[in-house]
């Protein structure tokens, strides 16, 4: 199980080499079936270059552990289909989802960016929870 010192809440924010990345998830309710064991997870992530220096993002890579501890990484190109560049000050925003077999986890992950320079660096994506709503009968 989860150690209650380790459960982030539901959002996080990290910066890193000046560019923000905030996340806001929720409990889809309307896509889970608890009866079959699968709980659906929303998050909605805005990523800001905050820096000097025009960037893209090429590639994800989350880490994300169910309630039992268990854990999946899902790594890829860009987010969402895109691999968006940000001028200083630009910020983009997605949404995406995450199945889970267990009513609570929780993700953290990097993104891979690139300045205009060539330099490719890693940014961090803060812990944040995974809860669902259910009741005990």
């Amino acid at each position: 199980m989860l150690q209650p010192h380790a459960d982030p809440g539901p959002m996080s924010d990290a910066v890193t080499h000046s560019i923000r990345v905030e996340v806001l998830s929720r409990y889809s309710a309307e896509n889970s079936k608890p009866s079959l064991g699968e709980w659906i997870f929303e998050y909605t992530v805005r990523i800001t270059n905050q820096g000097r220096d025009t960037v893209q993002l090429l590639s994800r890579h989350w880490i994300i552990k169910d309630a039992l501890d268990r854990s999946q990484e899902v790594k890829g190109p860009g987010v969402v289909g895109e691999q968006p560049v940000l001028a200083p000050g630009e910020s983009f925003k997605y949404s995406s989802w995450c199945p889970l077999p267990t009513p609570m986890g929780r993700m953290h992950g990097t993104y891979q960016m690139r300045r205009t320079d060539g330099t490719v660096f890693d940014i961090e994506i803060a812990p944040f929870a995974l809860r669902g709503s259910y009741t005990v009968h």
